[in-house]
């Protein structure tokens, strides 16, 4: 988790770079977790985008790894995005592009966890907040492992995604 919210602080970072006025803003993206049945709920986060209103889509300096979702949990974060430069403005989405290296694990046995559409379109946050210039945010994502794994009916595991922004801070 929290190399997932250094990826998503990076991001932010270097959209606010971008900006038309040159004038810029700083981000750092953390990633959280709640508590779930589950031994391990392991993500491979590949890269943090962001969509700036005036930029479109802006790829961040992203942590990558395997998160453990389960390590995130009570006030222990993980950074995805560093502090990054972004241009100032509206961001209005925020998607994590995941690896083929996603797992579950139940009863001391890892199952693939299957993500479709997030190894190429990305798992979508909705963000919608004005990022003022001269300034330093941080951003809290909260991956809800417990409601995004789901067991089907012939046993295997899929991750339909619960993720959403527990909070955003100026610093």
């Amino acid at each position: 988790m929290i190399r997932l919210c250094t990826l998503l602080t990076t991001a932010f970072i270097f959209a606010a770079g971008c900006s038309k006025d040159g004038r810029h803003t700083q981000l750092t993206v953390r990633m959280k977790d709640a508590p779930g049945d589950f031994q391990k709920v392991n993500v491979e986060v590949l890269r943090v985008e962001v969509h700036h209103a005036g930029s479109g889509w802006i790829a961040l300096s992203t942590n990558q790894g395997i998160y453990d979702l389960l390590t995130l949990q009570y006030d222990v974060t993980t950074v995805l995005v560093n502090e990054g430069t972004l241009p100032a403005g509206e961001i209005n989405q925020m998607r994590l592009i995941l690896g083929s290296n996603n797992t579950v694990m139940v009863d001391s046995v890892y199952y693939p966890l299957k993500t479709p559409g997030a190894q190429q379109s990305g798992l979508k946050i909705n963000v919608n907040t004005t990022f003022d210039a001269d300034e330093t945010y941080e951003l809290l994502i909260d991956f809800d492992a417990q409601k995004s794994v789901i067991k089907q009916g012939n046993g295997d595991y899929s991750l339909k995604p619960v993720i959403t922004v527990a909070g955003i801070v100026e610093l």
